[in-house]
């Protein structure tokens, strides 16, 4: 964990929005919210729970105390009222407030809420001092009730795969907010708000298990180290990019479409000749094995180029000139992983995510050149020539951001500087 920059210390605790008093309508920071405003209205405090059963809340913690806990021990901020009663605090994910050096947020289900909510607690307040806020009384049968609704209605899959948008506290228009677009696919993936750097994820907690169990990063040096690898490029194989610069140099030298063996000898030759200028000897099984990968890879990628046209990623005569977006993207997610973690400062996830749009920008000329990059990648990462999930869901997710009227990649020039 770091130590707070003093421009991180600020006074919001907790959200504070004020219900506006000339009549007009709230605008909430996005749907949950919106539709909780409606229910509060109308006073449908059983809808209201529904809601708030399907999407999950966050409960508020003191970083010291999240930092003791043990596992399977779940600390939470209470307040006591002053007629001597016990109230615990959840916000949805929305009304969130931008990261507190000395508070962290935890996510946790309603039907987990009935089970970590201290024996104490009487009242439970769902988005207090804002205009959908909403008591519900704590007692034995509120929390089995909870629990039945949950196991009713509650599905973290259908929380991903979605287009989430924040319509109030966002980065305007420039490099931060081009560079949370360039994670726009996890974000997609993981059903997040892509548009927003106040990040709370799946929870502090939950951040931190994100990140050890997929990335095995469990502190701030394991973060800072990967975050720079990925903007640099550096966890993909250099080779697949070297192979598709192959097939570019050709292009660019003779001005017409590559031939596939032309590509692969390109390939081959390039490769004996960056051998011959390091000394590298060329005449053992362990080249001869590296040379057949790499050309074998040339088919590989013509023929996820060619799924790809016949799907709509690519245009009827386009090639994936890189896959750098697969570490610029995952850089981009990263940056914000690493800050809901508390392993980054505010000013490294506003640093990562700009180097992230500069990068991208360097590469590519548009969102959906970078998304067919990003795409390759993940296919050569995990999809071994099988175009089962790895590559359905990453197509719908291209296909969801390039068609949805509030996606970063339709509201986000990809030239935006």
């Amino acid at each position: 964990m770091h130590t707070a920059a003093e421009d991180e210390v600020h006074d919001e605790f907790f959200p504070f929005v004020p219900t506006p008093q000339d009549g007009s309508r709230w605008q909430a920071p996005a749907d949950l919210e919106q539709h909780l405003y409606k229910l509060t209205r109308t006073g449908d405090t059983y809808a209201y729970l529904r809601a708030v059963v399907i999407e999950g809340a966050y409960y508020p913690v003191r970083i010291e105390e999240s930092a003791a806990a043990g596992e399977d021990t779940y600390p939470m901020l209470t307040t006591d009222t002053p007629d001597g009663h016990t109230v615990a605090t959840v916000f949805t994910g929305g009304l969130l407030p931008r990261p507190h050096p000395q508070l962290v947020y935890e996510y946790a289900t309603l039907g987990e809420l009935a089970q970590r909510l201290p024996a104490d607690v009487d009242f439970l307040a769902v988005n207090p001092a804002t205009p959908c806020e909403q008591i519900f009384p704590v007692d034995d049968e509120e929390r089995d009730a909870w629990v039945d609704l949950h196991h009713e209605l509650f599905s973290s899959d259908e929380l991903m795969n979605r287009v989430v948008t924040r319509r109030t506290g966002v980065m305007p228009t420039g490099p931060l907010l081009h560079g949370l677009a360039c994670g726009a696919h996890l974000c997609f993936t993981n059903g997040d708000a892509w548009n927003t750097t106040y990040w709370h994820g799946m929870g502090h907690q939950g951040e931190r298990e994100r990140l050890g169990e997929w990335w095995d990063v469990h502190d701030r040096e394991d973060w800072l180290a990967i975050e720079v690898r990925l903007l640099e490029r550096e966890v993909s194989p250099w080779y697949w990019d070297f192979v598709l610069g192959a097939r570019t140099a050709l292009s660019d030298g003779q001005g017409s479409r590559v031939d596939p063996g032309q590509w692969r000898d390109c390939v081959k030759d390039t490769l004996r000749e960056q051998a011959a200028r390091t000394g590298t000897t060329t005449d053992d099984a362990e080249f001869a094995d590296f040379v057949a990968h790499l050309r074998a890879l040339v088919g590989k990628v013509l023929r996820y180029e060619s799924r790809f046209r016949a799907d709509g990623l690519l245009p009827p005569d386009g090639v994936v000139r890189s896959i750098a977006a697969w570490d610029i993207g995952r850089g981009s997610k990263m940056a914000r992983w690493g800050r809901g973690a508390r392993y980054a400062t505010e000013a490294e996830l506003h640093a990562s995510l700009e180097r992230a749009s500069e990068a991208a920008r360097a590469v590519y000329g548009s969102w959906e050149e970078f998304s067919a990059g990003y795409v390759l990648g993940r296919c050569l990462h995990f999809d071994e020539e099988e175009f089962g999930s790895w590559y359905t869901t990453v197509l719908d997710a291209h296909r969801a951001l390039t068609t949805t009227p509030d996606s970063p990649w339709l509201t986000v020039p990809f030239d935006a500087k």
